[in-house]
């Protein structure tokens, strides 16, 4: 999917692409757990507020993390750039147990595909709170 959404903002020089319904998309980058490499990936934020953003670590409901979960697991210093704007250095957080069941409340609630991802797999799904550096 991270292909076609990059194409379709190439071809329509970011017209379309950078907002998927009212969520804005942003471009994590994190740093490959084993290549030391830094790796991009677009995402959409259920939730944004002022300069911090949750994000889902859903792969579409399957069975295993997302590899840039994985490496913001063990780098947790990453760059975004939110909406085609500039890249900026934040810190990941893996949302704990105390907050996770208000904030997955609040993003199933409202996008009903997480809540469907939820339900093909057995693992639960990560959040990930993105704040400034």
């Amino acid at each position: 999917m991270n292909a076609a959404h990059r194409a379709v903002l190439a071809v329509t020089r970011g017209r379309i692409g950078y907002a998927a319904g009212d969520m804005p998309v942003l471009a994590l980058t994190t740093t490959g757990r084993r290549s030391g490499e830094p790796r991009t990936v677009l995402l959409t934020a259920p939730i944004a507020e002022d300069d911090r953003y949750v994000v889902v670590a859903s792969r579409g409901g399957d069975d295993h993390h997302p590899a840039w979960f994985l490496n913001l697991r063990d780098q947790p210093a990453v760059r975004v750039a939110v909406q085609g704007g500039p890249t900026r250095p934040m810190h990941a957080e893996i949302v704990g147990p105390d907050e996770r069941p208000e904030l997955w409340q609040r993003i199933a609630g409202r996008y009903r595909n997480y809540a469907g991802y939820q339900k093909r797999t057995e693992r639960e799904i990560p959040l990930v709170r993105l704040t400034p550096a």
